[in-house]
């Protein structure tokens, strides 16, 4: 189960993260990064989150399991 997501520094706006899965991330023009939504139940979204990670180009996608 994943209780928390964050983007490290480095992120580079591929938009990958927000194609394969929207519900929780979402692009920050402006800020030229990746941001977390606030999404009450992450544990919904566990495999997109983990493609999302293991697809990110720079290795900025992080998450944390119980």
């Amino acid at each position: 189960m994943i209780k928390r997501v964050w983007i490290e520094e480095g992120c580079v706006t591929c938009g990958n993260s927000e194609q394969v899965c929207p519900e929780v991330f979402e692009i920050n023009i402006e800020k030229e990064t990746a941001e977390i939504k606030n999404v009450d139940d992450l544990s919904i979204f566990a495999d997109q989150i983990k493609l999302a990670a293991a697809s990110c180009p720079v290795s900025v996608i992080k998450y944390e399991e119980e």
